[in-house]
């Protein structure tokens, strides 16, 4: 491939990058008073992305069966599959931008690291969602983790923010650890760190290289720590109620999209023929996460540490969808990212309208009458933890609906009764949120509704439950699209 081509191809990253760069230097002259205006760049720039993502040449491409296009020899692929995820995480990290303004210039936290280091986490789960090739992978991998190590820790006069930061770096280094490690072994055994060479090398081998299998359980390891899969999970209820609450709420969407699609990618197309192998490890991650999520969070009176459990349990739904291995395992998985993402934005958005004093009010009592004293948000609330408990016909229920029916085509019966069950349990917890609103007495009156930039995520995300729910169709068939141009 041409380097023009290869140019052509990242254009969406490189337009992320440039900016980035021109951003950092202007708000390390500018200073604080500059923060607004570089989350509006910030937001613009992901639009941009967005659009060179969809443009009608690239389209064109796509139509002509050109796709996939690699880029810069086969470092990194662009498809329809890394095009569905990009979009999504860009829309998902410009809401978490607009979440964060009122929030850290109530609290005296605004600088204009904030947006920069958001632009530069996504920018990494960019790369991390196209990569073709292990080192690539672990580039964009290392790319997200250190800005959003620094995001956890951004508030760092508050002791919780600074413990969050801490735990997830250590615990983060640590999965790197594991990750490149596996790596390592990968290239010792196979001799190549391309997903395409290592596909063909691995089929045509008569007898599974065992190095390349414990390089491929490492690197699995580190992956399931990235996406809070139990037993991989520990810092998910820490680190998410440590964390500013907009920070937590960009860590429960962006990177979880970014690192499921990666793990997607990497175990269905080089580790494909290993599928003997990795099957029953994802099956078990899956069962563990669903089990641990839906039960552990039964007991959770913090909203943030709920949503953290609840968090986990969702991996263990998506991963069913991993396990099924198929086009329409990975449609499932399409359709449960696109649908997780605005559910959870929107009820940190909810998080964000509740304070007190000045002060963050994270327990699920505080929401006590809420649907007495703020009736739009409280309504908004319901929206969202319906659709989460997947109940009939909110958005939530066409993303199980179509995982568990992806998983019942493939055999796996035990797997999708399991789902369903770990679903109901969770729906206890959604549902006695919706409880507390509408039945028990109002508390302490709460601080007035922030700025514009929280109600407006919180309206949108509510809005496309509901457009979702009425026409599901569009999201459906552009998930197929991408399911069957990444399998082939």
């Amino acid at each position: 491939m041409t380097n023009a081509l290869s140019l052509y191809v990242s254009m969406p990253e490189i337009i992320v990058a440039v900016v980035g760069f021109v951003l950092l230097l202007a708000g390390a002259l500018c200073g604080a008073r500059v923060t607004r205006a570089i989350g509006v760049i910030v937001i613009a720039t992901f639009a941009a992305a967005g659009f060179d993502l969809f443009c009608p040449d690239r389209l064109h491409h796509m139509l002509n069966g050109a796709l996939p296009i690699f880029a810069f020899g086969t470092q990194f692929v662009d498809d329809g599959f890394s095009r569905f995820v990009n979009a999504i995480i860009l829309a998902s990290s410009a809401l978490s931008i607009l979440l964060s303004w009122s929030y850290f210039e109530k609290d005296g936290a605004e600088r204009p690291e904030y947006p920069v280091l958001v632009l530069f986490a996504t920018l990494g789960m960019m790369l991390m969602v196209s990569a073709s090739d292990l080192l690539a992978l672990y580039v964009g991998l290392e790319l997200q983790s250190l800005s959003l190590y620094v995001l956890a820790a951004f508030k760092r006069d508050d002791k919780r923010s600074s413990e969050a930061g801490l735990k997830y770096f250590v615990l983060g280094a640590l999965s790197s650890g594991l990750l490149l490690y596996g790596i390592s072994l990968v290239y010792g055994f196979a001799g190549t760190t391309d997903f395409t060479s290592l596909g063909i090398q691995l089929h045509q081998a008569k007898v599974p290289m065992t190095g390349v299998i414990v390089g491929m359980v490492f690197i699995c390891a580190g992956l399931a720590f990235k996406v809070s899969g139990v037993p991989f999970h520990m810092w998910t209820p820490d680190v998410y109620e440590g964390a500013p609450t907009p920070v937590t709420a960009f860590f429960a969407a962006a990177p979880k999209l970014a690192a499921v699609a990666l793990f997607t990618r990497f175990l269905l197309q080089p580790m494909s023929s290993l599928a003997d192998q990795w099957h029953q490890v994802i099956v078990f991650i899956a069962v563990a996460s669903m089990l641990w999520g839906a039960f552990a969070g039964l007991v959770q009176s913090n909203l943030k540490r709920l949503l953290a459990y609840s968090s986990i349990a969702n991996v263990g739904f998506i991963l069913v969808g991993l396990a099924v291995g198929d086009k329409s395992g990975v449609q499932a998985i399409l359709i449960y990212l696109a649908i997780y993402a605005l559910n959870t934005l929107g009820a940190f958005a909810v998080l964000l309208c509740l304070r007190r004093n000045g002060k963050d009010v994270e327990a699920v009592s505080d929401l006590s009458g809420l649907s007495k004293t703020n009736p739009l948000v409280a309504l908004g609330m319901t929206v969202l933890m319906f659709s989460m408990a997947g109940v009939p016909p909110l958005a939530g229920f066409f993303g199980k609906y179509f995982m568990f029916l992806a998983a019942v085509d493939a055999g796996l019966i035990p797997l999708a009764i399991i789902g369903v069950l770990t679903s109901v349990v969770t729906a206890y917890y959604y549902i006695r949120i919706i409880k507390v609103m509408y039945f028990d007495e109002p508390g302490l009156p709460l601080d007035p509704l922030p700025d514009w930039g929280v109600k407006s995520v919180l309206g949108l995300a509510s809005a496309a439950m509901i457009a979702l729910t009425c026409a599901p169709s569009t999201l459906v068939e552009q998930a197929l699209k991408a399911a069957r141009g990444f399998l082939g």
